[in-house]
């Protein structure tokens, strides 16, 4: 399948547009391993599947056939995942997977090789709570409106990673945008950010989704209005998840754009996932996490709505 890309360039008011085809190559197949395993206690899930061609856009289909077990390296106990129609599974009974400070090992042998990656749960603070706040229109919201934060406090002592996710009245804030990580209460290792509430960029931002109007440029819906909710999560992470998750902002989140001719490459995302065997020559990505979650949530109803717009006025 061939793709048109139309690349504009004006000089000295002269304008001249290129019509190139490129013919792209087959990519070589890639081995997916996606393990982003819980403390919920619900169905635990890794996904094993093959990288697909470029212009496919079907959504990956399970690589039947794989053995994947998760091994608790301080304990031996070993968890054995199911094979199932889109994942191979594993469902808790009594306890949820995994001990906060425990290290795991994911091993998922396919095609006569086994691969390997390793996780330590890490701990995780509370959600306090949600607080909506009033904001009068402005120069990108046309109305008044609701904000939301949520706020926690990190846990005192350094080295500590997390993955925030939100979801606004049930809905994942999902867009490559709303990726929302921090490191202790920072947003990144440099932070010296310890035992302290989430930086407002954390708690606000990542929370609050700006949806374009349809037919005005630069202009967004309100993030909030009387009767939404927001509901938080925070995932520990381990620390080399940390950086994986930085690496796929970088990749995915791309405003486009002339600014995008001094951006850095698109590249290949790191893996912690690795062969046994040495002289392998299957390429694989993907990532192996095991989380704590904590969680917490509030719907702005009238109440709420009225003390906020108070608060603003004082």
């Amino acid at each position: 399948m061939k793709k048109i890309i139309y690349i504009a360039l004006i000089a000295l008011g002269i304008g001249c547009e290129t019509a190139i085809q490129p013919e792209l190559k087959e990519a070589e197949e890639i081995l997916v391993i996606d393990a982003w395993l819980t403390q919920k206690m619900e169905r635990q899930k890794v996904m094993v599947s093959r990288s697909q061609p470029y212009f496919d856009n079907s959504y990956p289909s399970l690589t039947p056939g794989a053995q994947v077990t998760v091994e608790d390296l301080n304990t031996g106990v070993v968890y054995n995942f199911q094979e199932g129609a889109d994942a191979y599974y594993w469902d808790p009974a009594d306890a949820p997977l995994g001990e906060v400070g425990h290290t795991y090992k994911l091993e998922v042998t396919y095609g006569g090789e086994t691969f390997e990656a390793l996780s330590t749960l890490g701990r995780v603070p509370e959600v306090d709570t949600i607080l909506y706040k009033y904001n009068s229109k402005d120069f990108n919201i046309l109305e008044s409106y609701y904000s939301a934060e949520f706020v926690a406090v990190d846990l005192v002592g350094p080295g500590d990673a997390y993955w925030i996710k939100a979801w606004k009245n049930g809905n994942y804030l999902s867009k490559p945008s709303e990726i929302n990580i921090a490191f202790d209460a920072g947003l990144s290792p440099s932070q010296s950010v310890d035992g302290e509430v989430f930086h407002q960029v954390i708690r606000r931002d990542f929370v609050n989704p700006l949806d374009p109007l349809p037919d005005r440029k630069n202009y967004y819906h309100p993030p909030y209005k009387i009767g939404d909710s927001l509901y938080v999560e925070i995932h520990s992470i381990d620390p080399v998840a940390f950086e994986y998750l930085t690496g796929v902002i970088l990749q995915t989140n791309r405003p486009g754009g002339f600014s995008e001719l001094f951006a850095t490459p698109l590249a290949n995302v790191m893996t912690n996932v690795k062969s046994t065997n040495e002289n392998s020559n299957t390429s694989v990505a993907g990532f192996f996490n095991m989380s704590a979650v904590s969680s917490g949530g509030g719907r702005i109803t009238r109440e709420i709505a009225d003390e906020a717009k108070a608060d603003a006025g004082k």
